[in-house]
């Protein structure tokens, strides 16, 4: 059957008040038009905006114009390396989240010479470009904010174009970067763009840098106001993996000739993005400045008191048909993750199985006659020495099924087997994954993989044997509603968890309610259905099969109900949400 998996979905901008502009001389000439009488600009930038090359099209474009880089006010590289270490520390994987801000990367002394620099300079028209450019300036005109969204950044890493914050270091290791970008950099620049985001006048998509596209601040408030009101998706990324699959290469219509996909992160709105269609114009933007602008609509008044203003469940898909097992792995317990990396919350998580082979096989939980310190000793064998490590005979190994629900709480060992499709349903913190055996494979980049036995042997839960994990964690499903042409089930997740999980079956339109907490949803049955509003709060809204979507706390009541080719056949969503 021919896909119908939407891999580019997209929030239609409604009526011609706003509009998006496209093309470097276009932008240019906006930029050049609203400028104002004293013709200074700011320009801030995110993470992986390649400056010199925005430095080439201004001058192109802008013709005679004075740029001023706000790198030149910053620390030495020497001083930031030292500054981000208790952060980053020395572990390949794993570092501390930090609590600087962008106004720490600045020397003082640098940062008043370069703002007397700008104030003393006649020139006609100035630029301050880079990130914290307008911590480097007095009064500006026109502030600009070149975007960036972090799978797009960690593929410019991966080709080695993308340096951390402050320093130059595009040459090093693609995992050490990342590191660092996920517990300083995005921190202290998200921080600032949302200290900052009611003054900027513009937004750029940097995404395509020879088609970028700028709305205005006021178009990007309108489109965060109706995206946290509405159904809506975040575009998907599909990526490769020593274990993935080839089941979505034909459910998501993706790239036959390439070796595998391992995960499809179809909702991460930490890292995905989100497309406003401009009457055909395609503007894109991070998911998470919609988490970060709109948190109390969006994920509900009593998640946004708890968490703050970050998205707590998470999405993706595992595939590893025709492919091999994920790492043996355990994830840490709140009060370890607390304690060792900052985290408020650990990544408690579940598997539910969207497509399962005859032969496809869970590892979940430890064997009855398993002594830790012989299970420890023989993976630290493994690892020291390159022995084979044999999980059968430690670990649980379960037959799954199509539409099993397998529940993971912190400090269970576990991995899913060969030729499954996984829904991972997790909380958010989803780094932290402890790996205590990979099979003795390499990654893609020919490299080991890293192990975490030191981290992981701490926080095994040695009490996870056969009978309590099969009493506890597999297929925890119960009735608990039904109505014409539907039933709610519960699905889990475990007691400890703070999300719950529930599918519905269904024939005709089945009633949800989003309950003051925001709701995450894959149509795990059917090849498509429609979300529609009792009260016509939106549009209706077409799902496709295996496709995540959220629904907003703000949205209320809402059905889905079978539609297309579905119509009068059975459907089924698996939906999360955050417990009371």
């Amino acid at each position: 059957m021919v896909s119908n998996y939407d891999k580019y979905p997209k929030i239609r901008v409604s009526g011609n008040e706003f509009g998006c502009i496209r093309g470097w001389e276009a932008i240019c000439q906006e930029i050049g038009e609203k400028s104002g009488n004293r013709r200074r600009v700011v320009i801030e930038t995110y993470q992986g905006v390649d400056i010199a090359e925005v430095k080439t099209i201004l001058k192109k474009y802008l013709g005679s114009c004075r740029i001023y880089e706000s790198t030149q006010a910053m620390k030495s590289e020497k001083e930031i390396i030292k500054m981000v270490y208790p952060y980053v520390t020395d572990d390949r994987v794993f570092g501390y989240m930090t609590d600087l801000t962008l106004e720490d990367f600045f020397d003082t002394e640098r940062q008043r010479k370069l703002k007397e620099e700008i104030e003393a300079d006649s020139e006609d028209f100035q630029i301050v470009l880079g990130p914290g450019a307008s911590l480097c300036c007095g009064e500006s005109d026109l502030i600009v904010y070149m975007d960036m969204p972090r799978w797009e950044l960690q593929l410019r890493m991966r080709r080695h174009e993308v340096s951390n914050l402050g320093v130059t270091n595009q040459d090093s290791d693609f995992a050490l970067r990342v590191k660092q970008s996920f517990f300083v950099d995005w921190r202290v620049l998200d921080r600032h763009k949302n200290s900052i985001f009611t003054q900027i006048d513009y937004f750029v998509d940097t995404v395509r840098p020879s088609d970028p596209r700028m709305i205005s601040g006021a178009a990007m408030e309108h489109m965060l106001d109706a995206s946290s009101k509405q159904p809506f998706r975040v575009v998907p990324f599909f990526d490769p993996g020593p274990w993935g699959g080839q089941w979505l290469k034909e459910v998501a219509d993706l790239d036959r000739d390439r070796i595998n996909f391992a995960w499809a992160f179809d909702c991460v709105p930490e890292e995905n993005s989100l497309l406003f269609d401009f009457q055909g114009i395609v503007f894109e933007t991070p998911s998470i400045n919609l988490v970060l602008r709109r948190p109390q609509p969006l994920l509900g008044k009593r998640v946004y008191e708890k968490f703050g203003a970050e998205f707590p469940i998470r999405f993706d898909l595992l595939d590893t048909m025709g492919g091999g097992n994920l790492s043996l792995q355990v994830h840490p317990t709140k009060e370890y993750i607390k304690e060792k990396f900052g985290m408020p919350y650990t990544q408690d998580e579940s598997y539910y199985l969207l497509d399962a082979g005859d032969d496809a096989e869970v590892y979940l939980g430890i064997r009855d006659e398993t002594e830790p310190e012989k299970m420890i000793a023989a993976l630290k064998e493994a690892q020291e020495n390159g022995s084979n490590f044999d999980a059968d005979a430690y670990v649980n190994k379960w037959p799954v099924k199509k539409h099993d629900h397998y529940l993971i709480p912190s400090g269970t060992v576990h991995c899913s087997g060969i030729n499954s499709v996984v829904l991972e349903i997790s909380a958010t913190p989803y780094i932290f994954t402890f790996k205590l055996w990979d099979w003795g494979r390499l990654g893609l980049d020919g490299k080991p993989r890293p192990i975490h036995l030191s981290h992981g042997e701490k926080v095994i839960d040695w009490n996870r044997r056969k009978q309590w994990t099969r009493d506890n964690l597999i297929n925890q499903i119960e009735e608990i509603a039904r109505g014409d042409g539907w039933r709610e089930e519960k699905t889990g997740l475990y007691v400890s968890n703070f999300i719950e999980t529930r599918r519905h079956w269904f024939t005709g339109a089945a009633p949800h309610h989003t309950g003051g907490s925001v709701n995450v949803l894959n149509l795990v049955e059917g090849r498509e259905a429609v979300v529609e509003s009792p009260e016509n709060k939106f549009e209706p809204f077409v799902v496709h099969y295996a496709e995540t979507f959220v629904i907003p706390a703000a949205v209320g009541a809402y059905t889905i109900r079978p539609t297309g080719e579905s119509e009068g056949k059975e459907c089924a969503t698996l939906k999360a949400f955050v417990r009371e």
